[in-house]
């Protein structure tokens, strides 16, 4: 019996050792994804790197682009009239004293006294009223302009978050509109009164404008700042992939180019721009940002884990990643010479092992009874 427990331990250990050394390493295999340089760029991937900075605790709202207060005026005529001449066009630029809009009076004379109505600001011509040979009265609006080198950007911020707010909160706003850039401004601005329909508080930051690119009644994301911690680890919030109970992020192989490895990460505080990592990275990871949600429908990528080692280090490798020694190589190429039959020479070993122990449990009989 002690021969035949032997057998069976050798057994157990020798098919062990042969599984490990075979069996592909499903999880590295699962985690990882591989593409080319083709797959890189189509999938438009971009990375950064983790390291401590100042982690900012904000507000998110909605709004929209406003004129800034004293930004906009009137031409209108001081005397009834009739319109002799338009200068002016819609979306035009005009500046400070040029001539807008020529009225003729109806006070006697011949001919007729005329008025030149000059802009008072200078910007950009928003409206028109009037058209030539109209009769005008002082009362009516002829044209209106708006100087949009400076702008508001007014947020509608829930009222239960309103008391976070201060005067001089700086805010990172984003328009849909522009959708490369992000603005700085300062909280100028905030509502006396809440909004009862809405259940929010205005909120006006004070833009600067110099291109022209917000223009009134553009859609605006604000992210407005109410603290700061320094010394955190944090990723953009894009590189946040899986469900709340088991988030994870893409980080780039540090040996295989075009590498990315599913990573599981343990969150802190999340807000509409970052999150902050308490644990499953490492400083100088590489986090994909841009395409982290792509990966997740790559698959296994367009390399294997064998094909992408063997050619970063120019020898084979095992399926699942790990160096081979020179039997393993052997053995590797006389299974892949014979098709890969593995389950044909799992059968052929259980065989022989089997008829070993009953040979040995024979003879052990024979024994006993001579």
């Amino acid at each position: 019996m002690k021969t035949i427990h032997t057998i069976f331990l050798l057994f157990i250990a020798f098919s062990s050792s042969v599984l490990a050394a075979e069996e592909p390493d499903a999880k590295r295999t699962a985690s990882t994804v591989i593409l080319d340089e083709t797959g890189v760029k189509n999938l438009r991937i971009e990375t950064e790197a983790v390291e401590e900075t100042t982690f900012e605790d904000s507000i998110f709202a909605l709004g929209r682009i406003a004129v800034y207060p004293g930004k906009d005026a009137a031409i209108s005529s001081r005397v009834p009239g009739r319109v002799v001449e338009i200068f002016v066009k819609h979306d035009h630029p005009i500046k400070k004293g040029d001539v807008a809009i020529v009225v003729e009076s109806r006070q006697p004379g011949n001919p007729p006294p005329v008025i030149n109505l000059t802009a008072p600001i200078s910007g950009l011509v928003s409206a028109t009223h009037v058209v030539l040979g109209e009769p005008v009265e002082p009362d009516k609006v002829l044209a209106e302009i708006i100087d949009l080198n400076e702008v508001y950007a007014v947020a509608r911020v829930p009222e239960h978050l309103a008391g976070k707010l201060a005067r001089g909160q700086r805010a990172n706003i984003r328009v849909p509109a522009v959708p490369d850039q992000t603005f700085e401004a300062e909280l100028e601005h905030l509502g006396a009164l809440a909004d009862t329909e809405s259940g929010t508080v205005e909120a006006a930051f004070h833009v600067l404008n110099p291109e022209l690119l917000l223009r009134p009644g553009m859609r605006a994301e604000f992210s407005i700042v109410v603290g700061t911690q320094e010394g955190v680890f944090s990723v953009p919030r894009e590189a946040l992939q899986g469900e709340p109970a088991n988030r994870f992020v893409y980080v780039k192989d540090f040996e295989l180019p075009n590498a990315f490895v599913k990573t599981p990460v343990v969150l802190g505080r999340i807000t509409d721009r970052r999150a902050e990592i308490l644990s499953g990275l490492f400083p100088a990871d590489d986090v994909v940002t841009r395409g982290a949600y792509s990966l997740g429908f790559a698959g296994g990528g367009t390399l294997s884990l064998k094909e992408a080692l063997d050619a970063a280090h120019g020898h084979e490798h095992a399926e699942d990643g790990s160096e081979l020694t020179e039997p393993s190589q052997t053995a590797s190429a006389s299974s892949t010479g014979n098709g890969g039959n593995s389950a044909a020479f799992w059968m052929t070993v259980s065989g022989v092992l089997f008829v070993l122990l009953v040979v040995v449990a024979v003879r052990k009989k024979g024994t006993r009874h001579a």
